[in-house]
């Protein structure tokens, strides 16, 4: 199970505020460089497309962003858990999920705050917008406001209206009811349902689900006053009304008693085991309440081995998740531009989403969760990373939409829409959580060589604190801990471990070892003495050598050679061990490996080779299939130059050595990277853009990565330390906390 993810409120706010306050920002997608750029963008160009959309409304989606917008909109009442927060603070939320939709669906989304609680005034605001956006999810508004405020909406505009809380609950819960009822063999028509929690997310589930089949008089609906039955008046409204039924039941217990199914959007602890006790065979419990379930899996288990538990927490297996549902539901609707998100769409989201928990799990999902994910009891729902839900399930709701008429624009090649899907899903965001999951399934003993860094400090603190294992943080206990108060993350201090050579138990032990290796090196007992009891980077390095941690992080404070110098007192990681450092550079969805940075100065062809095994082997690492190129300023012999002959000739050396990934070269980086370039060269054995740069040496690639960094802003991984039989990656001095947290995470994959 999961570990628990902790933090403190000081790590909330600085995750808020830096690098810059907020969560995204809006970037151009057409050129803004130019007189001409100008003219069109603005005026007099721009008057173009103004007229075409006067003439044809329907040419917004063209001309315009409207088509792949979506607003999120709230007025704070009903804030997660913390109640009534009003507009402002409920900002960093509405943010959040403007974030997740880009993320999920690569849908472009603002966060817009209402300060008002007046239905009508919040129903005529958003109203006026309609022309600005393709589709409006609501989020976090009381009921009974919100059941109005969508239902006027709805009537009033002509674009998709969606309240998150009620219908992505329902959404997610009924394709985990799908399952979970395939499992225990019983069919929906047939089921006594219990619900436990009348608010927005409850009745919407139980909306939901009858539309599907369940009868009305096998759904009974609970609230703190217990059954909601027909007849009753206290606490009632007419949504609730909508759902009395016809029983003499009275309590939550009384209702539990033979039912099949229990849904609860209520509170922790409202279900006991005797409640589950009593339930019927195969029971079907969504425990959904958040943070806590009304009863967690354990405990429901514990008196029913047959039970099939669901609940909110991502903790958990069968996470009832939103994300599953609102970016790809929004994603098919904006793409058939529909006038609305009906429940036939809803239907068919929560069937798409079924169908997939159902199918073979790739192994790049279950590389990223660190287990083998198989239809059952404990996987009736799909995990919120797996890649192929945007290509599933919005071409499930857009054909629905399609078929019951809210479509404006019907897609016609449905193999190429999912085929386009396909294509906008960020391979660096699957990698980076790829990457996150087996860290923290490894659970490794990270050192983390330089205490005297706040960088590292915080990355410490973040590593420790994210579950990913043990932190053990090289430094003056004093001079740590002065640090991590003056950051505001003195708190964290007791839980990080402080290593140096005055409180360990093995310096001499480490002494011994070092003066074995270096004693034929002109090293003398005190020069040894120096390097492992005063040189931060030799005694962590000797820390690994002798299996006290499983993994480091290095050279945020020194120079990643001359980092790479102090660990060759204590490991063989030199050019003519096989060592390689090999940088991952991430921009604009796309991930490329630039290899050699770190280690041979002027390689040969026969070291071009290795580096291009080396390189091959961090990219499946990274869940990546390889495709490498050699590149020079020649492509394919031409022009002629001694200076290329050995990115002419490393080619031949993989050749012989039968490498099984796909290689070529030489060839410059125009004909490596773009596909047009490419296909001036029909005969090239890559069947796609390279991902793996060979450079012809240490400085050509330092140059390229820092280049990119600098004027691209990519984000650098790396240098990543592979072919050594020790796991160590060695940071950059530029590195910000989280560049080092990832390199740890990195370390940790490779620990053993």
């Amino acid at each position: 199970m999961p570990t628990k993810v902790k933090f403190t409120a000081e790590e909330a706010l600085t995750y808020h505020m830096e690098p810059r306050p907020g969560k995204f920002d809006v970037t151009p997608s057409t050129p803004m460089t130019t007189q001409r750029d100008l003219s069109l963008a603005y005026s007099p160009g721009v008057a173009v497309p103004c007229e075409a959309i006067f003439d044809k409304p329907e040419t917004a989606y063209d001309y315009t962003n409207k088509g792949n917008m979506v607003a999120v909109i709230s007025n704070g009442t009903a804030v997660l858990g913390l109640g009534n927060l009003g507009a402002l603070a409920s900002k960093p939320v509405m943010e959040g999920k403007s974030v997740l939709f880009k993320r999920f669906a690569d849908v472009n989304s603002i966060d817009i705050e209402l300060d008002t609680e007046d239905p009508d005034a919040f129903v005529n605001a958003v109203r006026l917008m309609g022309p600005t956006f393709g589709g409006i999810n609501l989020e976090d508004i009381k009921a009974p406001e919100c059941f109005i405020i969508e239902q006027r909406l709805k009537e009033e505009m002509d674009i998709p209206v969606f309240h998150d809380d009620q219908h992505g609950t329902a959404v997610i819960c009924a394709a985990g009811l799908i399952n979970a009822l395939r499992i225990s063999g019983k069919k929906i028509e047939d089921v006594r349902i219990v619900l436990n929690g009348a608010g927005a997310a409850g009745i919407a589930c139980l909306e939901l689900v009858k539309s599907m089949g369940a009868k009305h008089d096998n759904c009974i609906m609970c609230d703190t006053k217990g059954v909601i039955y027909q007849g009753r008046t206290e606490g009632m409204n007419q949504w609730k009304s909508a759902h009395a039924a016809s029983t003499d039941l009275r309590t939550l217990e009384e209702a539990m008693k033979g039912a099949d199914v229990f849904l609860g959007v209520s509170a922790k602890g409202s279900v006991t085991q005797d409640m589950v006790k009593s339930m019927a065979k195969d029971p079907v419990i969504f425990a959904m309440a958040n943070p806590d379930p009304e009863i967690t899996p354990e405990e429901a288990h514990e008196v029913r081995e047959d039970a099939i538990v669901a609940t909110g927490r991502s903790d958990y297996p069968n996470q009832v998740n939103n994300v599953l549902g609102f970016p790809y539901l929004f994603r098919g609707a904006l793409d058939i531009h529909a006038r609305a998100i009906n429940d036939e769409m809803k239907i068919a989201c929560a069937r798409a989403l079924a169908d997939l928990a159902r199918e073979d799990v790739p192994d790049e999902v279950a590389l990223a969760y660190g287990r083998k994910l198989t239809f059952g009891r404990d996987y009736i729902i799909p995990t919120p990373f797996d890649p192929r839900l945007i290509h599933v399930v919005p071409p499930a709701v857009a054909r629905a939409g399609m078929d019951t008429g809210v479509a404006r624009r019907p897609i016609v090649d449905m193999d190429g829409y999912e085929a386009s899907l396909r294509a906008r899903m960020d391979p660096t965001a699957n990698i980076l959580r790829s990457i996150n999951t087996r860290a923290k399934a490894r659970q490794a003993r990270m050192i983390f060589a330089e205490g005297d860094d706040i960088r590292v400090l915080r990355a410490a603190v973040n590593y420790q604190r994210g579950g990913f294992g043990k932190a053990l943080v090289v430094g003056r206990e004093n001079d740590v801990k002065g640090l991590m108060d003056a950051a505001g993350i003195g708190d964290a201090y007791p839980e990080i471990e402080v290593v140096n050579a005055k409180n360990t138990a093995y310096l001499d032990t480490y002494k011994d070892f070092l003066y074995q290796r270096l004693q034929r090196s002109g090293h003398d007992h005190q020069d040894v003495h120096r390097l492992a009891a005063r040189d931060r980077h030799v005694f962590s390095a000797l820390m690994l050598a002798h299996g006290h941690g499983d993994g480091l992080v290095t050279g945020a404070t020194r120079k990643s050679a001359h980092v790479l110098g102090l660990i060759n007192n204590v490991f063989n990681a030199q050019a003519t061990d096989g060592a390689v450092g090999v940088t991952a550079l991430l921009l604009k969805g796309r991930i490329v490996l630039v290899t050699d940075t770190l280690v041979h100065e002027w390689p040969d062809s026969e070291d071009l080779a290795t580096i291009a095994e080396r390189g091959a082997d961090v990219a499946k690492m990274l869940g990546i299939e390889p495709r490498v190129a050699f590149v020079s300023f020649s492509t394919f012999g031409y022009p002629v130059s001694e200076r290329a002959e050995k990115m002419h000739q490393a080619p031949k050396v993989l050749e012989q050595r039968g490498v099984d990934f796909e290689f070529e070269g030489e060839m410059t980086v125009d004909v490596a990277l773009n596909p047009q370039a490419m296909a001036q060269y029909p005969f090239s054995r890559l069947t796609g853009p390279a991902n793996v740069l060979v450079v012809p040496a240490r400085h050509s690639a330092s140059i390229s990565v820092k280049l990119m960094q600098e004027m691209a802003g990519a984000t650098v991984i790396g240098p990543i330390l592979t072919g050594i039989d020790q796991s160590i990656q060695i940071c950059s001095t530029v590195s910000t906390s989280n560049d080092i947290l990832n390199m740890a995470m990195l370390a940790a994959c490779k620990a053993k």
